[in-house]
């Protein structure tokens, strides 16, 4: 039988990653202290792994594909086919950010500053390319952990390069942002002899497929509603939607079904709008997948 070798993010990301994946269907299961996920589909394969780690396991075949963040395909520059993109992260669905970032009482100011200086980071390689391709030499460290705190000791580093997505443990820490070495989404890879192979080619495409489709319906749901036709028009007048409307018609002549599919984020201006108008038993409801 085929199947289709699939690398997961162990750690922060594993959580939204099986949350989506669950949404896509699929349903996936982790027992404590295993790397190998039980998936409903014979067809897929799953591994744990380091998101550092996936790019370089793909190119070197180990894995079919991946998840892994646009960072890591740049700090180990795999060779490796970025499929898509998917924005989604532990926190909020925006990219996060490498950020170089100094305490607030530094006084460097811009990249200029860090002319001679020392950074600590996890993003060592990108980083290092950043400063070359803008004339910056410093020197640049591995950080194990704890990238933050070292910041603030006397000595010790004068600036980091550290991944956020909301600024709020820097500003904990009493760091100042001083310029962004790159952002990263979340990627689909696959390694390049499997995109070759047109079995594994269609089966990673039909995953990314309902993978986008979980991610675009999280942001959207369905209303559905009874319209007298007398007042059709002034309802539809109201109504956004990705298409025009469903209309269906009802046992009774003078009534008709609406339904429509929309941003959650409106909903709530929408459905007293629409009650004004004519509308009647609105019901909203959650989607899965929004496949264009």
């Amino acid at each position: 039988m085929n199947v289709l070798k699939i690398g997961f993010p162990s750690g922060s990301l594993k959580e939204s990653t099986f949350n989506l994946l669950q949404k896509a269907g699929y349903r996936i299961r982790l027992a404590s202290r295993s790397y190998v996920p039980d998936i409903d589909d014979p067809e897929l394969e799953g591994l744990m792994f380091r998101a550092q780690e996936i790019a370089q396991y793909v190119e070197r075949g180990i894995l079919d594909v991946g998840l892994t963040g646009k960072d890591w395909i740049l700090e180990s520059a795999a060779d490796v086919v970025e499929i898509d993109e998917l924005v989604y992260s532990k926190s909020t669905s925006r990219p996060i950010r490498w950020v170089i970032a100094v305490p607030e009482n530094s006084p460097i100011q811009s990249i200029e500053d860090l002319r001679g200086k020392r950074i600590a980071s996890e993003l060592v390689k990108a980083t290092r390319r950043f400063l070359e391709e803008r004339g910056i030499e410093a020197e640049v460290e591995f950080s194990w952990g704890t990238t933050e705190a070292k910041a603030g000791i006397p000595g010790l580093v004068d600036a980091i390069v550290e991944l956020t997505e909301t600024g709020s443990s820097l500003r904990a820490n009493r760091l100042r942002i001083v310029d962004t070495v790159c952002e990263s989404t979340t990627r689909f890879i696959a390694n390049k002899g499997a995109w070759e192979d047109p079995w594994k080619r269609e089966k990673a495409q039909n995953l990314l497929m309902l993978l986008k489709g979980a991610l675009e319906a999280e942001a959207k749901v369905g209303l559905k509603m009874n319209v007298a036709r007398k007042n059709l028009e002034a309802v539809i007048a109201k109504l956004p939607a990705l298409h025009t409307p469903t209309v269906s018609n009802q046992l009774d002549d003078d009534w008709v079904a609406v339904e429509i599919i929309t941003d959650e984020k409106i909903v709530r201006d929408l459905i007293p709008q629409l009650k004004r108008v004519g509308a009647e038993g609105l019901i909203e409801y959650p989607l899965n997948k929004v496949v264009y």
